[in-house]
């Protein structure tokens, strides 16, 4: 594990303190859980973005909707 050291605002800082004292865990234990939760996001948010994206492009559409009727015919 490596260390990392970081600056955060006060007002954040103290409701890290209190969250961790209510839960009775380390503050690196909520930081680490949150910035999981935080990067999962992003990554779902690029995820979708990217089928929006696919979405306006005719070529994909294009692609799916073959591979659709390939996919009925299997089922056949």
């Amino acid at each position: 594990m490596t260390t990392f050291t970081s600056t955060l605002p006060d007002q954040l800082l103290a409701r890290l303190n209190e969250a961790a004292k209510g839960l009775s865990i380390p503050k690196n234990k909520i930081i680490e859980k949150a910035l999981n939760i935080y990067l999962d996001q992003l990554n779902r948010a690029e995820y979708v973005r990217s089928y929006r994206q696919a979405n306006e492009d005719a070529d994909i559409l294009t692609m799916a909707e073959e591979g659709m009727e390939d996919y009925l015919k299997q089922l056949d």
